[in-house]
């Protein structure tokens, strides 16, 4: 038995934060190479003691909340499990061989969330060589497209951390590329060629962000566990850049309960809505929609050689720019992506949101604008806006005001560009002229 440990899991602190994460969840003890029973759960201050004098090292807990977490079985059909779920975690891990990166990568996470205007961001080191990064349950919308919400998991979750992980690629492979890709592979203890994919620098190559281990009734350590590799304790972080691996050894662990990893109680209800709807609308476009400048003319649009004029702006877009009162955060999202797939450069979106946040009522504060511009002056690739029959945002925001044309299109930018197209068709065709010794004397 390690009495480092029987001490530090012995404090009442450590066994209160444990057991308020570990409500209405599956629960794991790992007694160092013996793995505890499943499922279990941790009720009272007595069943962590219990676990103390078998010889207690880490804890494990759900990403799922259930129930009854004891009628959990191995092999249930999904339907079962939906019937027993009562809901569910977002959960991050960040993982990299070399810690630098992986609070790198869990920088940007937040940020990325940050932009999605999701305010209670948990964030935990991992207790070795990464970063935790979760969303509760209740930041999410009740239910999505006719489908409850808890029944969302695990498909949900893949969903969003593959828009998160995509939203990063390219500032993280900026970051990363600042050293030597050398050093990088040596730091990672992996070869130089092992870091290229299609003949381009991975940066998850560096920084594992697997979303194959989301799965039903997979586990992530609890906060304010003993990782056993590392002997460092698992603790939640007021943000990434103040972290420091001392303060992780378990004799210097001090917990401070203004700063929870997932916690309920700070939670907004459906501030993470924002985050889901945009999710699922990448994935419904994604290969033929999410754009790259240099390789847009293989797609669909073409960027124009110039910005395009409100003369060919779909009616929801000017509808949306003469001031509306609810949705204005979405409203942002899709003229930023709008504005940009029609030529407009990124200075004059910048002051043209600033004078059409005036028009609304309730306007958006201005850092909350300067934080949605910094993002995509960070980000260089294009991303058409929302598709048409994307219910989350022009019908529901009562922008949805259909002409002619809309009914033979999919999304507001291919309006743009059918009416800019039929304007240059319909114009008289100017005539050269005549080279001068073919002029009439």
């Amino acid at each position: 038995m390690n009495l480092n440990h029987v001490r530090y899991y012995s404090r009442k602190d450590v066994q209160s934060e444990i057991l308020r994460l570990a409500k209405d969840r599956e629960v794991q003890g790992w007694f160092n190479e013996i793995l505890g029973s499943r499922p279990d759960v941790l009720n009272y201050i007595g069943d962590v003691e219990a676990w103390i004098n078998n010889g207690l090292s880490s804890i494990h807990v759900s990403e799922e909340r259930w129930f009854d977490p004891l009628n959990l079985k191995p092999g249930m059909k999904k339907s079962d499990l939906d019937n027993l779920r009562k809901g569910w975690d977002f959960v991050i891990d960040l993982d990299s061989k070399h810690l630098p990166y992986g609070l790198m990568a869990g920088e940007l996470v937040v940020d990325a969330l940050r932009f999605h205007d999701i305010k209670n961001v948990s964030i935990k080191f991992s207790g070795n060589h990464g970063i935790h990064i979760g969303i509760c349950y209740e930041a999410f919308p009740k239910e999505i497209n006719g489908q409850n919400i808890k029944d969302f998991f695990p498909d949900g979750l893949k969903i969003m951390v593959s828009y998160l992980k995509d939203m990063i690629k390219e500032p993280l492979s900026e970051r990363l590329l600042k050293e030597n890709i050398e050093d990088i592979a040596k730091k990672i203890n992996k070869n130089k060629e092992d870091l290229i994919k299609n003949k381009e620098f991975d940066p998850f190559e560096v920084v594992d962000i697997d979303t194959i281990l989301i799965s039903s009734r997979h586990m992530f350590r609890a906060a304010y566990s003993i990782n056993e590799k590392s002997g460092l304790v698992s603790i939640p972080l007021k943000s990434i850049k103040d972290f420091k691996v001392e303060d992780a050894k378990p004799e210097n662990v001090r917990i401070d309960l203004s700063i929870k990893f997932l916690d309920r109680d700070k939670t907004i209800e459906g501030e993470a809505r924002q985050l889901l709807v945009q999710a699922l609308d990448w994935i419904n476009k994604k290969g033929s929609i999410v754009l790259d400048e240099k390789d847009y003319k293989k797609k669909e649009f073409q960027l124009p050689n110039e910005a395009l004029k409100i003369d060919f702006f779909p009616p929801c877009i000017l509808k949306l720019i003469s001031g509306i009162e609810d949705g204005k955060k979405r409203g942002v999202f899709i003229l930023v992506n709008y504005l940009q797939s029609v030529g407009w450069k990124i200075e004059d979106i910048e002051l043209f949101l600033k004078e059409w946040n005036k028009k609304n009522n309730d306007a958006l504060k201005d850092n909350y604008l300067v934080s949605q511009i910094n993002w995509f002056k960070s980000n260089k690739r294009i991303v058409l806006p929302p598709n048409c029959e994307n219910m989350a945002y022009y019908k529901s925001m009562l922008i949805c005001k259909p002409d002619g044309l809309c009914n033979m299109i999919k999304n507001p930018v291919q309006y743009s560009m059918r009416k800019k197209q039929a304007f240059d068709e319909s114009q008289p065709k100017k005539r050269g002229r005549k080279p001068k010794n073919e002029e009439k004397t």
